[in-house]
Parts: structure tokens; C-alpha cells; sequence
């Protein structure tokens, strides 16, 4: 396959001569609603800075189709009820051409909605399967789902031996949908759920529930579903509780954030992630190696931070944006609708997107990759 490469963006591939005249046209009005503070804060951050930083290098560079970019942009707090009302005012106040964001899935689909209603495309950055099944006219996500997640987790524990596993899922969008997926393809990799717990997004001990599947007669394994803060809560208690059973944690904890939460309890820890946190261990050969290293190096330079997997969701986004109003050659909200759900071979930091009428995400398992934390640090599982 002839992949067309995201770091269009980073080496300025995407943008237009100048010579439209971006100084007399009207800005092209990025908008987003995004978790910059609250739970999902170590989400919401990176995704935010990502914009901001990328909006920048392309108006230097002269714009796209000799247009300005503008970033509108609303902290929803983690609450998907305050989501729904800046992405109202997004659409009908700022007057957007796009909305990017929806850092958790409760956000994002509080938004659906109002942008299935608008016409306004909407490219999502939380992880729950329900966003893009059944695929929605306007709606599109980057990071992969969490059903992807449960696939790629218990693929190695199949090949660990793994069969009986305790699942313990947060009670937020993003849990709730992680759990019912995890239920659903159990079956599929030959593993059957021997316990099934929860713990709220604001928990701040899940004790309780990690004795009771610590206990349960079989149990070879635990599997967490969650993001923001929980999972290192969880992780932290696990360690506490001195359990030995392997701990799986899914795409949700994919940042460095989530090994300084969790500290040395999340040694061992194993999880599915795109290819950003193992950039250097990534063959030279590898189509998502020079995107995933630019970037890498764009935010380290700049924030003087370890990247994330969740501020390379909305590059991702930007890009597969961006590219869509190029090859539409407007910014005509059908046209470019039509020219994102046309991507094809399109490598960014999260894998190789192809879309198409009724797959609005374009990843497959192979953007996943499995890691460990060893030494504080993660590890490319082969």
C-alpha cells in the first residue's frame, strides 16, 4: 500500500501557496471542546497544546488554501454536560468549520448530537466504539476503540496462557463501553471473565474491589478499563495490595503521565498503545517512524515533557483535517466531509488511517502495540 505520511504537517506539505491572498480571506475556525482541567486533565492538556502548537507552525508557514487557521476552543472540565453546551456554542455562536474534540467519550457523545444535526464535521478524541458504530454522517474519531483495546490485551494473554480473568472497569462512558466490549470478544480469545467490578471516575481507593477479584477461585489475571486518574488509583492499590496476578491496564493510561501517578506499582504493568510511546524501538521501516519521531521531538522541545498518546490524537485529527479541506479544495462542510471519510493510507501518530462510508475511525490491530513497564519506563512487547 502507498502510504501518504502525516508529518505532511510538521514539513508543511499540506499548505497552499500564499498567493490566495490569506491576508484578506476569512480564517478557517478550528473549533474544540476539550478536558483541559478535571479528571481527565492529563488528556486534555497535551491535546490542547498539540493544537495550539500546530495552528501556529501552519500560519507561519502561510495557511491552508492561503487561509488563516483560528482556534476556538472550550474547557469542558471533564463534565460532559458543559461538552454539550460549548459544542452548541460552537456551531451556533463562533460559527466553526469543524469541531475537534471530545476528549472523553461522555463529551463526545453529548456532542453527536448537535453536529449530526448542524452538518458540522466532527472529529472525535475519546476511545468508545459507540462513537463510530453505527457510523454517523458527520461524526469521526482517531484513537483506536476500546474494543480494539480488549482484543489486542487478550491476544497476549493468550499467548501467556491466560483464561480466567478478572475485569475492573471504571463507571465513566469510557468504562462502561470498555467493559461491555471486553465482555463481548472474551469469548473470541478463549478467556472468560471470573470476576467483574467497578469503581467510579472519582474513586480514590478501589481496595475493595482488587481484594474481591484477588480472591475469586481461578482468577490469572486483571484487566482495568479506564482513563484519567482511576487506573493509576487502581494500580497504585494493586501494588499496596502486594497482588502477583499480572495487571493489564488498556489505551486509556497510554502516557507517560500514568507511570508518575502510579509509581513503582506500575511495574509490570502491560497495555495496548500507537506506536508514540515506543517511537525508538519502532524498525527504520516503519510507515509511522518519521511521523511519530516528529512529533515526539515538536512537543519535547517546546513543553520540555515527555509526549502523549492523546496530544498525538489530535494531531492526528488536525492532519487528517487539513488534509481533507486540501484535497477538497474548500472548506465547504459536505465537501470536506466526504474528502475525510475518502482517506486512505493516511500514517499518523496513532497508525494508518483508510475510511470509508461505513468505518469512520480507518485503524485496524496493527496500529496497536503491545507494551510493559520496565524500570519505570516502556518496553516494546514482542
Amino acid at each position: 500500500m502507498t502510504y501518504k505520511i502525516g508529518k505532511a504537517l510538521l514539513a508543511g506539505a499540506f499548505l497552499v501557496s500564499a498567493a490566495f491572498g490569506a491576508g484578506a480571506a476569512e480564517p478557517i475556525k478550528i473549533g474544540s471542546v476539550l478536558s483541559v482541567t478535571g479528571p481527565a486533565a492529563f488528556l486534555g492538556d497535551p491535546e490542547l497544546k498539540t493544537l495550539q502548537t500546530y495552528l501556529e507552525k501552519i500560519n507561519a508557514e502561510g495557511g491552508v488554501l492561503g487561509r488563516k487557521l483560528e482556534l476556538v476552543h472550550y474547557d469542558d472540565g471533564s463534565e460532559s454536560n458543559k461538552a454539550n453546551s460549548f459544542a452548541k456554542r460552537l456551531i451556533e455562536s463562533d460559527n466553526v468549520d469543524v469541531i475537534i474534540g471530545g476528549t472523553t467519550t461522555g463529551a463526545t457523545m453529548a456532542t453527536v448530537p448537535l453536529v449530526e444535526k448542524a452538518g458540522v464535521p466532527f472529529i472525535s478524541l475519546a476511545g468508545a466504539v459507540v462513537i463510530v458504530e453505527p457510523a454517523k454522517k458527520w461524526v469521526f474519531k482517531t484513537p483506536h476503540t476500546d474494543r480494539m483495546a480488549a482484543e489486542k490485551v487478550y491476544e497476549d494473554m493468550k499467548k501467556r496462557g491466560i483464561t480466567k480473568v478478572g475485569l475492573l472497569s471504571e463507571t465513566s462512558g469510557f468504562g462502561q463501553s470498555g467493559r461491555k466490549e471486553a465482555q463481548g470478544v472474551a469469548g473470541k480469545y478463549g478467556i472468560t471473565l471470573v470476576a467483574d467490578e467497578t469503581y467510579g471516575p472519582k474513586d480514590t481507593d478501589t481496595t475493595a474491589q482488587l481484594t474481591k477479584i484477588k480472591g475469586t477461585p481461578g482468577v490469572q489475571a486483571i484487566f482495568v478499563f479506564g482513563l484519567g486518574q482511576g487506573p493509576a488509583i487502581v494500580t497504585k492499590n494493586y501494588g499496596q495490595l502486594g497482588s502477583k496476578l499480572p495487571l493489564y491496564q488498556s489505551h486509556g493510561v497510554a502516557s507517560d503521565e500514568f507511570i508518575k501517578l502510579a509509581g513503582k506499582s506500575a511495574e509490570g504493568v502491560r497495555l495496548p498503545t500507537p506506536a508514540m510511546l515506543i517511537a525508538q524501538a519502532l524498525p527504520a521501516n516503519d510507515p509511522q517512524k518519521t511521523v511519530v519521531v516528529g512529533y515526539n521531538k515538536m512537543y519535547r522541545d517546546k513543553f520540555k515533557v515527555e509526549p502523549s498518546t492523546f496530544g498525538g490524537y489530535a494531531y492526528d485529527a488536525l492532519a487528517l483535517y487539513v488534509d481533507a479541506v486540501k484535497r477538497a479544495g474548500s472548506t465547504d462542510k459536505e465537501k470536506v466531509r466526504s474528502a475525510i471519510e475518502q482517506t486512505k493510507g493516511f500514517v499518523g501518530t496513532t497508525g494508518a488511517f483508510n475510511m470509508s462510508g461505513t468505518d469512520h475511525m480507518g485503524l485496524d490491530l496493527s496500529a496497536f502495540r503491545m507494551v510493559e513497564v520496565k524500570n519505570g519506563d516502556w518496553t516494546l512487547l514482542k
